[in-house]
């Protein structure tokens, strides 16, 4: 696939922010729509997972608080945390800005998965994400996601590419396509850009995009990708309308990602066939002045994500739908010179529904007293995703993470 005519950052910003993409072992990506699997496609009122990229990596020693172990605040004397806390149980709390989250942990709503990491942890954050999103070793290279393999597995019944009333097997808000979605087959995808309207800008690619549209008489491979964009954009009109409609049930914060939420939202409302739906929040990594940042950035996760279930609930919807957070590593114990912590290993994250078991999971860290050591994960991310995959998606995780992992039992 080195020779494609389009990137696909441009193939996405040509589509004026929304469009169809497929993946294909075989084909470059704007024709492989045509190999879609011809089999009727999933079944509506299926459960569905929504993922939250918490990008950077954020500290989940200040997320989830240790605040009765001295080493704690021996690690970190200026950016230990001691006021406000949200007591979880005798021992742990969540941060401060969490107080949306902890409510729907006391309701029951909220799982805290600790400690979740992998052996031989990468400190990079392109390689460490990239472990995440393909569910592989730190030392194994892979090109299909986690979820792209899913796709493979259990939604052999894509929409097909011609049928333009198809809705698609997943849909990410962001400016790329994740890797945790691309596959060796084939399957509609579909990216919504952020931004607080779906007009279409003036920049080149959108202009080229029109252009493309409007010409007359063109053969071959510029035929089809003019065929396929012609599809996206009756797609792109027809979410447009459902978002542009959607009645919220719920006060959603004006930030980036609560916005995404209610996209989102509003597509679930609509009863669309789509499995999977993927947001991003950036800004986690705190190497400086992590009290003000991070604070901020977990006021709007929390936010955003009570605010979204409260919509699903008001719209019945909640029992069809958990949200699970991740980031490709949490950070140091030990805080370094600039107010901040540096790349780290395991952190916590959170599956939210109404039909999770609430409640904290797994091991917590066991702290150093070393400040050049760092935390041994007890939860591995990939055991996460078997219980996704086989208690909710209803799939078959041994085929798709290639061997079996032991369950954490938050469905």
């Amino acid at each position: 696939m080195q020779n494609l005519p389009l990137t696909r950052r441009e193939f996405i910003r040509g589509a004026g922010g929304l469009g169809f993409l497929a993946f294909s072992g075989a084909a470059p990506a704007f024709l492989a729509r045509s190999a879609m699997a011809q089999t009727p496609a999933p079944e509506r009122d299926r459960s569905i997972l929504v993922i939250i990229q918490l990008a950077g990596g954020n500290d989940g020693l200040n997320t989830v608080i240790p605040f009765t172990d001295d080493r704690y605040y021996n690690l970190r004397p200026t950016i230990g945390l001691k006021h406000g806390l949200l007591h979880l149980n005798d021992d742990l709390a969540l941060h401060p800005a969490c107080k949306e989250l902890h409510q729907l942990y006391g309701e029951g709503d909220l799982s805290i998965v600790q400690n979740v990491g992998y052996p031989n942890p990468n400190r990079s954050h392109f390689r460490s994400t990239e472990i995440w999103e393909t569910a592989s070793d730190a030392d194994t290279f892979k090109h299909d996601g986690w979820l792209g393999r899913y796709f493979d597995n259990a939604c052999a019944g894509s929409p097909e590419a011609d049928d333009i009333n198809a809705d698609p097997t997943a849909i990410h808000v962001g400016d790329m396509i994740p890797q945790t979605y691309l596959s060796e087959q084939a399957h509609s995808l579909f990216g919504m850009k952020h931004r607080g309207r779906f007009d279409r800008g003036n920049d080149p690619a959108d202009l080229a995009y029109e252009k493309l549209l409007q010409a007359d008489h063109i053969e071959g491979n510029a035929s089809y990708l003019q065929h396929t964009m012609m599809n996206t954009l009756v797609t792109e009109r027809r979410v447009e309308k459902i978002i542009s409609q959607y009645k919220a049930l719920s006060n959603y914060p004006g930030n980036k990602l609560a916005q995404s939420l209610k996209r989102v939202a509003a597509l679930i409302h609509a009863d669309l066939e789509t499995r999977v739906y993927f947001v991003s929040q950036s800004g986690y990594d705190t190497h400086a002045n992590q009290l003000n940042n991070q604070q901020r950035l977990l006021t709007e996760l929390s936010a955003a994500m009570s605010a979204f279930q409260k919509d699903l609930k008001a719209h019945k919807k909640d029992e069809q739908v958990i949200t699970m957070t991740f980031s490709e590593f949490g950070r140091r114990p030990a805080e370094n010179g600039s107010g901040g912590t540096d790349h780290g290993t395991a952190a916590p994250l959170f599956v939210m529904g109404s039909r999770v078991n609430g409640g904290l999971l797994g091991e917590s860290p066991e702290l150093v007293t070393d400040v050049k050591k760092d935390l041994q994960y007890s939860t591995d991310f990939r055991s996460v995703y078997s219980s996704v995959l086989d208690k909710w998606l209803e799939a078959d995780s041994s085929k798709i993470l290639g061997e079996t992992y032991e369950h954490v039992p938050f469905v």
